[in-house]
């Protein structure tokens, strides 16, 4: 896992996969590494995020971001050190959290970074509990969510680095918390660590008769972040004046057509009408960048106290990142899914 320091290694899209990604849509490039002009500076990354969404990006379908091109670095979240600096408000050894993707070496001027100063423990959590899936776990939840105690809160991906946090925070807040989750171990580690109420394994041949079971009140609020035969068993136990934050809906990521079965809109809409629900989609820095600095102080609070639980996932090697990637949309990694590129 050494890093060279004369050479970048970076992974970029190859092809555009159709349905599942594969080996063959990335390519494992080798360039000299880049010197910094006046305003820039080089930086070395030490982790990189893989996350589902990463999945649309591969794709030139309409979305809420740029789709990433034929032979540009794959995109990702990364905590990286300046490694030398002709920028003014960087230095070297300085610790940044970015956006410079599946690289080991990225040239920035910037723009986007957040400075963490030279001394940071436990860096890799800035990607996970403390970084945009906790970010995005907290707004979701507090700001369209709204749990109220006593209600019923069901989160779907429940082991998952958004889901996990999702879940914890609804308890805090004095609600019922269900997850739902793939696999007994994973539903296991949701009760007895997370200390959610209940947890339903989503692949369980009764699954709908088993999460409605377990919501005998109903459900005020489902955290949507899978879609799939999960919303299928959601949609009826529904609430008057549900909240319904979507954040994802990895369920369908690597479909290629409308899925099988009957047509749910009509339904769905019906639904909506009848019980006043509200169910609302967010881009979590696009639609809440200022109040990341509100999260971070609650969430590194809560995180120190031992409120709020966390598992990583971490892979070594950056050339191990699509395998990983491949496992994460399989639903194989257990936790918050982080490839450690280089040694601090």
């Amino acid at each position: 896992m050494s890093q060279q320091t004369r050479y970048n290694r970076r992974f970029v899209l190859a092809s555009r996969p159709h349905g599942e990604p594969v080996a063959e849509n990335f390519r494992l490039e080798t360039v000299e590494i880049p010197q910094p002009a006046v305003g820039q500076l080089l930086l070395r990354t030490l982790y990189l995020s893989l996350d589902p969404y990463m999945r649309g990006r591969m794709s030139d379908a309409p979305s809420y971001a740029a789709p990433v091109q034929i032979g540009q670095v794959m995109v990702g979240g990364t905590v990286s050190r300046v490694v030398s600096s002709q920028h003014p408000d960087f230095k070297t050894g300085d610790w940044v959290l970015g956006y410079e993707g599946w690289q080991e070496y990225a040239l920035s001027d910037g723009q986007g970074l957040r400075n963490l100063g030279t001394k940071l423990n436990h860096p890799s959590r800035l990607l996970g509990v403390l970084g945009m899936p906790g970010f995005t776990a907290y707004m979701g939840l507090l700001d369209i969510g709204q749990p109220q105690a006593g209600e019923t809160v069901v989160v779907a991906a429940a082991s998952g680095a958004v889901g996990s946090v999702v879940g914890q925070i609804a308890k805090l807040k004095g609600c019922r918390v269900v997850g739902v989750a793939g696999g007994e171990e994973k539903c296991r580690y949701v009760v007895n660590e997370l200390g959610f109420d209940a947890c339903i394994d989503h692949r369980a041949p009764q699954f709908a008769a088993q999460l409605a079971a377990a919501c005998p009140q109903g459900i005020d609020v489902y955290f949507e972040n899978v879609g799939g035969v999960v919303f299928d068993a959601v949609i009826p136990l529904l609430n008057t004046k549900a909240r319904i934050p979507v954040c994802g809906v990895i369920a369908q990521y690597n479909a290629t057509e409308l899925p099988a079965g009957p047509d749910r809109l009509p339904l769905l809409q019906s639904l909506i009408l009848r019980k006043r629900i509200k169910m609302q989609g967010f881009i979590i820095f696009d639609d809440y960048a200022p109040r990341f600095g509100e999260f971070l102080q609650q969430m590194e609070e809560w995180v120190s106290q031992g409120k709020i639980k966390f598992r990583e996932d971490i892979v070594d090697g950056l050339e191990n990142a699509p395998q990983a990637f491949f496992g994460l949309l399989q639903g194989k990694n257990f936790g918050k899914l982080v490839i450690r590129v280089g040694n601090e």
